[in-house]
Order: structure tokens, then sequence, then C-alpha cells
């Protein structure tokens, strides 16, 4: 096990887990995991495991360095309430939009509490609109005030209600606009390492990376525990460009499986109505594909001895810039559900894309 956990420091390079005001303790990775070989990641995949592919983005991140440093200023000035929309329409921004995106509207998010800014484009071809109702929408990624975490996502039409997989061709094009507002997306869209890697695993060499999101994570922040599944998408591949950060990756049948272990060790008189929940596995997994499963959420969220438990269990990650971790999200009952928190005291930059097997 690379990752060791310890309730208090033990080293100067220890790195304290505290997320949104819980500290889950510390953890220090005594060293870095091999590359597996090709087998071994489509063996994983197959399993519904996280794949971690170390230093694989490494010999490009001096390439998209400018472009990264790039991404941080927009952060920083997004962090300080200065309009998206704003700073899209100004350097670098508009050069690179303007050869296909009109920029078409912008606004801020007041049905979503999480929401900042909405900004809309139209993605033109010569005189024709070939693609409308695009959107990189800033957001938040918790309610926390000490928590700066935020995210950049772009996608198209109506929020939470439309089918993106129904619409390849506006997912691309919203691709695209990543690519435009971000380009050190192209160090996981055009790494060949990458490339020769998915293709093995996902047995095409037609893959596309769509439903695109951009990550902030602060420190004090992160994610909570959850799922990307969406119809149409195979997974996601999520690179850590800088920065560092720590993860919590596992199937929902080993998550639960996990839940039941530990349950079984504590005090008879603690979690009873999240044992009883847990004694209808059916019943647990419903409950955990809730929006509010809060029996669960204050265990596999909040509670510091659980999180020893998985990581002595071997489900935990440490990302560093470079590193790639690889999830399957195409099945509710299987998906690998995964936490996330910032490591260290600056924030870094993270990128999580669907993988989507019949479109390159």
């Amino acid at each position: 096990m690379s990752i060791r956990y310890h309730a208090s420091p033990v080293s100067s390079h220890d790195l304290l887990l505290c997320r949104r005001g819980i500290e889950y303790g510390w953890v220090r990775e005594s060293a870095r995991p091999a590359m597996p070989d090709a087998p071994a990641v489509e063996s994983a995949w197959e399993r519904h495991e996280a794949v971690l592919l170390p230093g694989l983005l490494a010999d490009v991140l001096e390439r998209y360095a400018p472009h990264i440093a790039q991404a941080h200023r927009l952060y920083q000035q997004t962090l300080a309430g200065e309009t998206v929309a704003d700073l899209l329409e100004s350097e670098p921004y508009a050069g690179r939009l303007s050869d296909d995106f009109d920029l078409s509207g912008s606004s801020f998010e007041d049905n979503d509490d999480q929401g900042i800014e909405k900004v809309y484009f139209d993605a033109w071809q010569d005189d024709d609109i070939v693609a409308d109702d695009l959107w990189c929408k800033a957001s938040w990624l918790s309610f926390d005030d000490e928590d700066g975490s935020l995210r950049f996502r772009f996608s198209f039409g109506m929020e939470g209600y439309e089918d993106v997989a129904a619409d390849p061709e506006r997912q691309a094009w919203a691709a695209k606009l990543t690519d435009a507002v971000f380009p050190e997306s192209a160090a996981i869209t055009e790494h060949p390492g990458l490339r020769t890697v998915l293709e093995s695993m996902l047995g095409s060499s037609a893959i596309g990376f769509m439903e695109r999101i951009v990550y902030f994570n602060a420190p004090n922040g992160g994610a909570q525990m959850h799922h990307d599944v969406e119809r149409g998408h195979d997974g996601v591949v999520f690179a850590q460009l800088s920065g560092s950060t720590f993860w919590l990756a596992l199937g929902k049948p080993v998550l639960m499986d996990e839940i039941d272990a530990y349950l079984a060790q504590a005090p008879a008189d603690q979690w009873s109505e999240l044992r009883a929940l847990g004694s209808d596995r059916a019943g647990l997994s419903r409950y955990l594909d809730e929006q509010d499963h809060e029996l669960a959420e204050a265990l596999i969220d909040r509670h510091p001895d659980f999180f020893r438990h998985l990581i002595e269990r071997g489900y935990a990650y440490i990302l560093q810039p470079g590193d790639v971790l690889l999830m399957r999200q195409n099945d509710l009952d299987t998906c690998v559900w995964h936490s996330v928190i910032c490591l260290g005291e600056e924030a870094g930059e993270g990128v999580s894309f669907a993988l989507k097997v019949g479109r390159a």
C-alpha cells in the first residue's frame, strides 16, 4: 500500500486531509505507484475499479504551462467576483473564440445556490449557426464560504433536462468550446500515450471526450462521494494538471461492501438507522442514488474513521501533476464512486472529460 494514513502527523511529508472544516487525518505517499500494463488496465476497467496512470501526461505539461497559468488567472478573477462573460470577451479568449464562436449572452444563476454565472455561445461556420445554446457555467463546488473550489462546466441546452447524448453534434461543439477557453485540454485529448491506453481498454479507436469540466479544487475543498453516470457515456478520464488531490475511488458494490464491513465492527449502538438500511442491499443501493442520502453521507463523507478504513483497504489515490485517473461510469449499479480533497496550500487545476465510444 503506497498511501499511509495517520490520525496525527508523524512526518513533515504528511499532508492534512481537510474538507470544509472536517479534518480526516494525515496521509503520505510512501512511493509512487508503477504504471500498469495494458492487461492490468483492461482487467481493472472490467471489474469497475479506478485505474491510476501515474505521470502519464508529465511529458507535455511544460508545453501547456502558459495555458495552465492563464487558467489559474481566470480562476482567481472569478473567485474575486469578476464577470465571467467579460473575461471571456477579453484576450486571450476573444481571439481564440472568434473563429467559431459568438458569445450570445450570460445569466447569473439565481436559481442555483452553487451557480455563479452561465455564459452562452453559438457556433458558426461561414454564415450559418451549426450549434446554438452552448454554454460554459461557473459554479461553486459547495455551499461553504470557506471553500474556494469551483468548476467550469461545458455543455448545451436545458441543464438537467436535456438528453445530451441524443445530440452528438452540439455535444462535440461544446467540447470544441472547451478547447478554445482551456487549450490545455489537448494535453488529454491529443496525448498519444493516453490514446493508446484508452483504445486498448475500450476496444475502439473512435473515442470522444465529451461533457467537459475544468476543476479548481482549493484548500479546505473538494467533492463529496458521488458518481458521474450519464446516458451514452462509458466512463470518465480525470487528469491533474497542477496542484495535488487526494481521492477515494471504488465501485458502488464495493462501497456497499465496505459500509457493511465497517458497521460490522463499529459499536452496536452507533449508526442504527444506516444499519437498518444496510440490511436490505437493494434498498441501500437505491438510497445511495437518491439526491438526499444524509444517513450515508454522515459516514462516507464526514466520518474520519471511515476514511481511515477505506485508505487502509487500498481505495485511496494521490494525484500529482501529470497523473490520470480512469473511472468507469456506464451503469448506476456498478459505477465508480469517488471523493476528492485538495492537498497542500494551493488550488490546483484538474480536468474531467466523459469518455464516449463511437465518436472520435
